[in-house]
């Protein structure tokens, strides 16, 4: 497996959590241990999961933090509803991160199948 760094799905994902930190900055100061606190993390699980995934020995176990990676994107996906839902994101913010989000859920399940497919050889 490629070094966490060379895969455009890690530096797209550590791109997306200073853009979710930046974005949550403005949130109202009593969501901080709220929505804030679990946008920040779900959003840094992503990466940091690809991360310990590449530097375990076996794709079963790149596999299993690969998915942890894939839930906290589902997460952060409707956390980013809600928050815009609410009025904490503005429009132009919001369809700029869904876009942002969609490309790392695309680049994230076509590592995890192309994993799977590699142990099908």
């Amino acid at each position: 497996m490629a070094h966490h760094k060379d895969l455009k799905v890690w530096q797209s994902s550590v791109e997306l959590v200073s853009n979710i930190y930046s974005l949550s900055n403005q949130f109202p100061k009593d969501e901080l241990y709220g929505l804030t606190s679990q946008m920040r993390r779900a959003a840094l699980s992503i990466p940091s999961n690809i991360a310990e995934g590449c530097a375990r020995n076996h794709d079963k176990e790149l596999l299993q933090f690969l998915y942890i990676a894939l839930g906290s994107f589902s997460e952060l996906e409707t956390q980013v509803i809600v928050a815009k839902n609410i009025g904490y994101i503005k429009e132009i913010d919001f369809n700029q991160l869904t876009e942002k989000l969609a490309d790392i859920g695309k680049l994230l399940v076509g590592l995890i199948n192309s994993v799977k497919n590699k142990n099908k050889h």
